[in-house]
């Protein structure tokens, strides 16, 4: 074997490093969406991850013999490189307002504190994947001897598997757009001979998928979003909590106070007398009935006769016997009580 054959299974190697540092992307949290808000330690290691990318992009374009007549490692013409670059973009970013329309209803713009992070994760994604997918490898595959069209499918469905577009929980955005990517990248790789255009219509879409939808990549499922936990658990529009009732001391309408009421739903008694009276046939009954004796509807709640015969509790500062006091009384005409005027009868 020749040397340029060891170079090329070396770089065969270094490809299949490249693979697999891609399925591994998850684990570093890049490469899939820009997580707002991450501690320094994992910010530290989403950089590693690019760092160890380009260290092995850099190392197949000096192993391999011929990086760009065959693996596409080049940029491609100046004028070939912006419009074929200006096409995917702008068709990237149509398919990024189309998909947020799709899913929001309208465009969700994230915060301004976000937009360096998803620019980064934009720019050195696009950077790895461009050279690992749509130059490498569909550079190897022409040269076994598939056409054109065949190379571009082969090298996308690769893509897709190992970008995981497909895995359970994610959104269907994502197989979306890495579909996208694959069959346009390539395409425009071949028509300018260089990854420049790919490189830019990917940067392009990737941040403009963040932009319209305040993620990188990965939409959450409906009702998972912020607003719309906090939507759902409001009550809909024109409702009130039946847990509070509007009101105020003066009993005015306008006042913004509220003021909770008890376990069984009601504030008084009368009030939930009221709401217990029956409807329908058997408050029909009731008002013939009292039509034919000639009453009147009381609205008045009855009366709790456990309450009127209660006994009046006992006062301490007369021994407790003041519910007792009236018994042995005697009457005002000197007359014996009646109690002793039974007993003499007897």
């Amino acid at each position: 074997m020749s040397a340029d054959s060891y170079r090329v299974l070396l770089s065969g190697g270094i490809f299949m490093l490249l693979i697999l540092l891609r399925l591994e992307a998850r684990r570093f949290g890049a490469a899939e969406f820009d997580e707002s808000g991450r501690s320094p330690r994992r910010f530290a290691t989403q950089i590693s991850w690019y760092l160890i990318g380009v260290a092995l992009l850099v190392a197949l374009y000096s192993v391999h013999p011929a990086p760009h007549d065959v693996l596409y490692l080049l940029a491609g013409h100046r004028n070939d490189v912006v419009f074929y670059g200006a096409i995917v973009a702008g068709l990237g970013l149509l398919l990024a307002a189309a998909l947020a329309w799709l899913r929001y209803g309208y465009l969700r713009l994230p915060t301004p504190a976000a937009y360096p992070g998803a620019g980064l994760n934009s720019i050195a994604t696009a950077f790895i994947d461009e050279a690992t997918f749509r130059g490498a490898l569909l550079g190897a595959l022409l040269v076994i001897g598939l056409p054109g069209g065949g190379a571009v499918l082969l090298m996308t469905v690769t893509y897709m598997i190992a970008t995981r577009a497909a895995a359970p929980g994610r959104h269907y955005s994502v197989l979306v757009v890495t579909a996208f990517l694959g069959a346009a990248g390539g395409w425009a790789t071949l028509a300018s001979g260089g990854l420049g255009a790919a490189f830019i219509g990917h940067a392009v879409t990737s941040f403009g998928l963040f932009v319209f939808t305040g993620h990188a990549g990965q939409m959450p499922r409906g009702g998972r979003e912020l607003e719309e936990l906090v939507l759902r658990n409001e009550p809909p529009a024109g409702w009130i909590d039946a847990r509070l009732v509007r009101g105020s001391a003066a009993g005015g309408e306008s006042a913004a106070a509220y003021q909770e009421i008890g376990p069984s739903g009601f504030r008084s008694r009368a009030d939930r007398w009221s709401a217990g009276r029956s409807t329908g046939l058997l408050a029909w009954i009731a008002s013939a009935g009292l039509a034919a004796t000639g009453r009147k509807p009381s609205g008045r709640p009855p009366v709790d006769r456990r309450a009127a015969d209660r006994r009046p509790a006992k006062n301490p500062a007369d021994g407790g016997h003041a519910g007792n006091r009236t018994r042995g009384r005697k009457p005002a005409n000197g007359a014996a009580p009646r109690s002793q005027t039974r007993r003499r009868s007897r």
